[in-house]
C-alpha cells in the first residue's frame, strides 16, 4: 500500500466518528513530534545532524517519486530503506549506543531535584582545576573529550585505563617522566578511557610555528570529529582548546572554565519540578 492511497474518505472519516479517537491522535502525534523535537536539538551543531538532514531529504523525494509515479526509482529507494537501515546500525553503532545511554537518564524526569553535581559537571570541574595546576607549572597536556562521535581508532593507540576521572589522575598522568605523559588522554562520558594515545596532526599550513605538536594533534582531531581538546603548553604554560574546526589559545582559567560549560554543558536541564523538565526547560551554566 502506497503512502498516499491511505488518505482516502474513510481514513479522514474515521478520525472523526469518535471525538475519543481525536484526543488520542493528537496525543500520538504531540508525543512524537516532542521526541523528534528533543531528538534535533540533541544533534543540533554536531556533524551527526548533517546525516539527519540527508535522511530527512532522501525520504522526502521518495514521497515525491512515489506522488508522481516514478515506478523504478520509488522501487529503488525502498530497497535502500529496507538494507540501510541494517547497514546503518551496523556503521553507527558507537553513536546509536551513546545516544541510548543518554536515553537511558530520562529515567531520572520524574525524581525529586537534587544538588549533586552531574557527571558533566564534575567532568568540568576536573578539567579546569588539572589545567589550574598544571599551566602555571608549565606541565604539558593534551586531554581529548569525546563528543557524538567515537575516539576508539585513537583510543586503540594508547593504554587503556577506564578510570574515573578526576583532577588528581588528570595531573598525574602528564607528570613528566612518567609512563604515560606522552600523548593524548581520551575521555569519554566520566572516565578516562586510555591515555597515551596517538592523534592525527593538522595539515593545514596556516597554523603558526610557535604552536608545537600537541597544538596541531589538537586541531588535525577537531578537523575529524567533534571532539573538545584542551592543549596545555610546555613551553609557555598556556592554555588553548580546539572544537570542531575552531582553535582559541592562550585563554586564562575564567575563559577556559566559561568554554568548556559553553561546551560540555549546553543543556543541563534544571533539577525542578517534573513538568519543567517535561517542557525542556533548560538553563545554560
Amino acid at each position: 500500500m502506497s503512502f498516499f492511497s491511505q488518505f482516502d474518505a474513510r481514513f479522514w472519516q474515521s478520525l472523526v466518528d469518535n471525538p475519543l479517537v481525536i484526543l488520542i491522535n493528537v496525543f500520538d502525534i504531540s508525543i512524537v513530534a516532542f521526541l523528534i523535537y528533543r531528538f534535533v536539538k540533541t544533534l543540533a551543531g554536531t556533524k551527526v545532524m548533517s546525516l539527519v538532514q540527508g535522511i530527512i531529504l532522501f525520504f522526502v523525494l521518495k514521497l515525491v517519486a512515489e506522488f508522481t509515479g516514478l515506478t523504478t526509482i520509488t522501487y529503488l529507494m525502498n530497497q535502500v530503506i529496507t538494507y540501510g537501515v541494517i547497514a546503518g546500525v551496523v556503521i553507527f553503532a558507537p553513536e546509536i549506543r551513546l545516544g541510548l545511554e543518554k536515553f537511558g537518564k530520562t529515567a531520572q524526569l520524574f525524581t525529586a531535584s537534587s544538588s549533586t553535581l552531574t557527571d558533566e559537571e564534575q567532568l568540568v570541574e576536573a578539567l579546569a582545576t588539572s589545567v589550574a595546576y598544571m599551566s602555571p607549572r608549565k606541565i604539558g597536556a593534551l586531554i581529548s573529550i569525546q563528543g557524538t562521535q567515537t575516539l576508539r581508532e585513537y583510543s586503540n593507540t594508547g593504554i587503556p585505563l577506564n578510570a574515573t576521572v578526576t583532577s588528581q589522575l588528570l595531573i598525574n598522568i602528564f607528570i613528566p617522566n612518567t609512563p604515560l605523559h606522552d600523548g593524548a588522554v581520551i575521555i569519554r562520558g566520566n572516565k578516562i578511557e586510555a591515555a597515551c594515545c596517538y592523534l592525527p596532526l593538522t595539515e593545514s599550513t596556516a597554523i603558526s610555528k610557535e604552536f608545537g605538536t600537541r597544538h596541531r594533534a589538537a586541531i588535525g582531531l577537531s578537523e575529524t570529529s567533534d571532539a573538545l581538546t584542551l592543549v596545555v603548553s610546555e613551553e609557555t604554560g598556556g592554555v588553548s582548546i580546539t572544537h570542531n574546526g575552531r582553535f582559541q589559545h592562550d585563554l586564562s582559567s575564567e575563559e577556559l572554565e566559561l568554554a568548556l560549560k559553553d561546551i560540555l554543558l549546553p543543556d543541563v536541564v534544571k533539577t525542578l519540578s517534573w513538568k519543567e523538565r517535561l517542557l525542556g526547560k533548560e538553563t545554560k551554566c
